[in-house]
């Protein structure tokens, strides 16, 4: 199936089938109890979520929209369990697959201890190239969803941007001078 930038894939509290990332990339979003959305995941191709209910069904823990058209393939709940029944191989499959989400999650939480908040918006910029390139953070996530997944404020987010943008653009005019002499 393909969901474009936008979409819903499922809501938060509905229960229902799996799903395998081909391409593209989702956020999921968690709906607090006074109606605040906070962005607490990033999923990206190859992953199979929710990742909560890969060994057992359990409703879904937030809401999955797509930061991108993406590509994904529904697995059908009980079909994904009576496999994991008759193919336990298929278990160490699942564990591979939620470590590598825990690594990913280890250098997000890397992101979140670090004191100073350039550094964190740094090593989340690290992250994104490192998991989500060739596409842009800041094409991919408002500066508020930004805040949100670094524990800033999103003013605190646009002046570092802004500050990051006129250390470029100060770098660009002294290659520019070097090259003309």
């Amino acid at each position: 199936m393909l969901l474009h930038k936008g979409e819903t894939l499922f809501r938060q509290g509905e229960a229902g089938p799996l799903y395998r990332i081909r391409s593209g990339l989702l956020k999921i979003v968690r709906i607090h109890e006074d109606g605040h959305p906070v962005l607490v995941n990033i999923i990206v191709p190859g992953e199979t979520i929710p990742h909560h209910s890969l060994i057992s069904p359990k409703e879904y823990y937030g809401t999955a929209i797509a930061l991108m058209t993406c590509e994904i393939e529904t697995l059908p709940a009980q079909e994904w369990y009576a496999k994991l029944q008759r193919e336990p191989q298929t278990c160490l499959e699942i564990a591979m697959l939620l470590e590598n989400k825990l690594r990913m999650m280890q250098q997000r939480i890397d992101q979140l201890t670090q004191l100073a908040p350039a550094d964190k918006l740094a090593k989340l910029q690290a992250w994104f190239e490192a998991y989500i390139a060739p596409a842009r953070l800041t094409n991919l996530l408002t500066q508020e969803e930004i805040g949100q997944f670094i524990g800033l404020r999103r003013e605190t987010v646009n002046r570092l941007l802004r500050a990051q943008a006129g250390n470029r653009a100060a770098l660009q005019v002294r290659d520019d001078n070097k090259r003309r002499r």
